[in-house]
């Protein structure tokens, strides 16, 4: 009787330890859950390299980007992965290089979706380490398979490439439609009145900018004469879906209110935002608050306008108590363009403001200005300020993220350099293959090496150096950061080790640049 009780108590002490020990690991697991930063990435559109005032513009002031950039990391040296928004977001959401992917360009409002549903994308590896992921802002990554129909649930496209939730525009504020779709679903659709969107015919009896500019109250330079939505003429035609439409000067508004939003309903559990702002590509439409603010018409004021935003969304997070918790990583899609396919004043008031800063070229050029952009990692009380001039890329966040949150995931183009991100080592990348508008050149330490391609030297659409050059260039940024003494026939040692480590990672193949791909 004896043995028995004390096989009794044993059993009984045993289960008691079992369940207690369980119950540690849960507790353990759901602290190593709280304890888990949220993520946020700032995306802007189109800001360039001098667009912002803590990276040495002066006739325009970004005092929140300001506030960012001195307390975190300003890189510099970072690089989106492309001159152009499409290949740039493939990267940034992949770590794969756009110019592996062939649809990793400029797409229409109508493109299939080019990441694969099977493809790891950053919410993809962050959803499966406990994170809740959110888009809001600008998508242009295609939506569906082909053939959208927007009167339906549009699939496959944020939603299955590992974002929770989605709130965008399907491509860019010039382009149809001209709608916000959340979650697939076109937001506010009167079912009566279907949306139809070509990129090809018009409908018939729909106006358009080029055959009536009297319905215009912003006039077309190039490429922007289709279909006009809120007295704008856009690319492509649209007919239908009145009630959908968004309202352009209500637009950073709107991205803001759902980014904050989202972060409110989702900041019990580690979350990440990817934040895409519109500003400042065309058409630029600050809201009337903003007008004028900046002295140098809709393209300064709209830069005035996204740096408020920036503040009124850190303040948010600062205000929830989620501030100390959250990497902030704030960068460009790609660099600037001042004229780029409207008149809007833009040009003519720009004053001695350099969009590009000291560097040379801008939007769609292999020149630095092309994709040396704004890049700032920011994290109140873990991040101490510095300015690092690391080689780093956007490839880079991908396994640098997987190594923040402990994901195994790694892709083979993206470095993981998390201690420079957190300003703990400037052994940024040794090389970075830099690509604009299907053409690429080689950054290796301080070297630039670009291919002799085919095509204008300079884009009359845009005004911008495309890099274009019937011969090989080099230039030592060390010493030439403007790009102005072509290095190439007086190095040819340098020339030969920078073309061999281009042609290690790709072929070094050549490729015509045309104005269309620059509309």
């Amino acid at each position: 009787m004896k043995n028995k009780n004390s096989r009794v108590a044993i059993l009984i002490f045993t289960t008691i330890i079992f369940f207690a020990s369980c119950n540690s690991t849960k507790k353990q697991e759901k602290k190593a859950q709280s304890q888990k930063p949220n993520i946020v990435i700032i995306y802007t559109d189109d800001l360039g390299y001098g667009d912002v005032s803590a990276y040495g513009a002066t006739e325009i002031q970004t005092p929140n980007i300001d506030k960012l950039a001195k307390g975190g990391v300003m890189f510099t040296d970072g690089h989106a992965s492309s001159s152009t928004c499409t290949p740039s977001r493939y990267a940034l959401l992949t770590g794969v290089y756009p110019w592996r992917n062939k649809d990793a360009r400029i797409l229409p409002g109508t493109a299939p979706l080019i990441i694969s549903t099977e493809q790891m994308t950053i919410p993809k590896m962050l959803h499966e380490k406990g994170y809740h992921t959110g888009i809001v802002g600008k998508w242009h990554l295609g939506l569906g398979a082909g053939n959208v129909n927007w009167n339906e649930t549009v699939t496959p496209g944020p939603n299955q490439v590992g974002f929770d939730y989605s709130y965008i525009m399907a491509a860019t504020q010039d382009r149809v439609p001209t709608v916000y779709i959340e979650n697939g679903d076109v937001v506010g659709l009167d079912l009566n009145d279907p949306i139809e969107v070509s990129y090809s015919v018009n409908f018939e009896g729909e106006p358009t900018g080029k055959n009536n500019p009297e319905l215009t109250t912003m006039k077309w330079h190039h490429g922007h004469n289709n279909s006009i939505v809120n007295e704008i003429p856009r690319i492509g035609f649209m007919k239908g879906g009145e009630a959908a439409k968004w309202s352009d000067i209500d637009m950073a508004d709107h991205f803001l209110s759902k980014a904050k939003q989202y972060v409110q309903e989702n900041k019990t559990e580690p979350f990440f935002l990817y934040y895409a702002l519109q500003q400042p590509h065309v058409p630029r439409t600050p809201h009337p608050r903003f007008v004028g603010k900046s002295g140098m018409g809709p393209r300064g004021d709209v830069i005035v306008e996204a740096d408020w935003c920036v503040g009124e969304f850190i303040n948010f997070l600062e205000n929830e108590g989620l501030l100390e918790n959250t990497l902030i990583i704030f960068s460009s899609d790609n660099g600037p363009v001042v004229n780029d396919g409207y008149y809007d004043d833009s040009v003519e008031k720009l004053g001695n403001h350099t969009p590009s800063g000291e560097l040379r070229g801008g939007k769609y050029s292999l020149f630095e200005a092309g994709t040396r952009v704004p890049f700032i990692t920011y994290w109140k009380g873990r991040i101490q300020p510095k300015i690092s001039h690391s080689l780093v890329s956007q490839l880079d966040i991908f396994s640098s993220l997987a190594e923040l949150v402990g994901s195994d995931a790694r892709v083979d183009d993206s470095n993981e350099i998390l201690d420079v991100f957190m300003g703990e080592s400037e052994n940024g990348r040794d090389e970075l293959i830099l690509e604009a508008t299907s053409r690429t050149a080689l950054r290796k330490g301080e070297w630039i090496m670009i291919p002799p391609y085919n095509g204008a030297a300079l884009s009359k659409a845009v005004n911008i150096e495309t890099g274009n050059a019937k011969e090989y260039q080099l230039y030592n940024l060390a010493i030439d950061i403007g790009q102005q003494h072509n290095l190439a026939k007086s190095n040819n040692e340098k020339l030969e080790e920078m073309i061999a480590a281009f042609d290690e990672i790709r072929d070094n193949d050549s490729a015509e640049i045309t104005e269309l791909e620059l509309k």
